[in-house]
């Protein structure tokens, strides 16, 4: 979530605010959407065609968001993420970030998962040769605490902290020392019990990357909210969609507006086994705005594209 870049000065507030107001708006409509769900679901085919509520996992049936669970004691998970992304100012910018994770619930409400990063980058600007990296990039190791399970209370709410480390410039691919952490606030709600489920995610993150070619750090920070509707279609197969709205910062503490961008996307979740499951998204920028460069989108801090890929299986 989180993009470095020079200091810039805010140009565009008119987009700032289209942008805020698209995100809230979609957050508001999820749960004024959930507070009328009951009534949905006497015209809708009845959740038993498909899942229980006691059933239902939510973490992964939505794209970028995620939603409040986080599995059972003793059932450990083993997640492979790979997420692309496509289509920034220079010339040629494609990027593959991949992680290992194995989740692991020590109580009905605190997880921890500990896992390693991949990349490969293929970055190239007009008239300088491609740069082509990749492999081992560092780890991480996320901490989940559920506030609310919305099995009991009104909606799910739970808290996630990833502080994690890499080898690797996320923006440029050029070798660093990349220090980061995300904290994110995830809540969702099954408006029609095992059929339809709506979550939103606020999220902040914050980073400090030293280049190998420069002494001083480069310090970033970066707000996101997201929100998005999923519907089992058929059981085992959720189909729906996601928007989310991005602010990034040079410094620590969100002091110098950098960009910002909106993304809109579908989302898909298919269970392979009843151990295995996977879920794709694809997102695109459909607004945004770099401070001090033309154009609508944001190409200097953000992908014009943004895909993600997860599987998992369960032991």
């Amino acid at each position: 979530m989180t993009h470095t870049g020079a200091p810039r000065r805010l140009s565009a507030p008119g987009s700032v605010l289209c942008g805020l107001a698209a995100a809230l708006g979609l957050a508001a409509a999820l749960w004024v959407a959930a507070a009328l769900g009951p009534a949905l679901a006497q015209s809708l085919p009845t959740a038993a065609e498909n899942l229980t509520p006691g059933d239902l996992d939510s973490e992964h049936l939505f794209g970028f968001t995620e939603g409040s669970d986080l599995g059972v004691p003793g059932e450990a998970e083993l997640e492979w993420e790979t997420s692309g992304r496509l289509g920034r100012r220079v010339a040629r910018f494609l990027t593959v970030d991949s992680s290992l994770a194995l989740k692991v619930p020590l109580t009905n409400d605190f997880r921890l998962a500990p896992g390693v990063t991949f990349n490969a980058y293929d970055i190239g600007a007009p008239g300088t040769p491609a740069r082509t990296t990749g492999g081992f990039n560092g780890g991480f190791l996320e901490t989940r605490v559920r506030l609310m399970d919305r099995r009991t209370a009104p909606f799910g709410l739970t808290l996630n902290i990833v502080p994690g480390y890499g080898t690797v410039d996320s923006g440029t691919g050029v070798p660093a020392r990349s220090f980061a952490t995300e904290i994110g606030l995830l809540a969702d709600r099954e408006i029609i019990p095992g059929k339809l489920i709506a979550a939103v995610n606020v999220g902040f993150a914050l980073s400090t990357t030293r280049l190998t070619v420069m002494d001083a750090p480069v310090r970033g920070s970066g707000i996101e909210v997201a929100g998005a509707l999923a519907y089992c279609v058929r059981p085992g197969l959720f189909l729906g969609g996601e928007a989310r709205y991005a602010r990034t910062y040079d410094g620590l503490a969100l002091d110098r507006f950098a960009g910002e961008a909106v993304y809109l996307g579908p989302t898909a979740y298919m269970t392979l086994s009843p151990q295995a499951w996977a879920s794709f998204t694809w997102s695109f920028q459909v607004a945004g705005q770099a401070t001090g460069e033309p154009g609508p989108l944001d190409l200097s801090s953000f992908d014009r594209h943004q895909m993600r890929l997860r599987v998992g299986y369960s032991f």
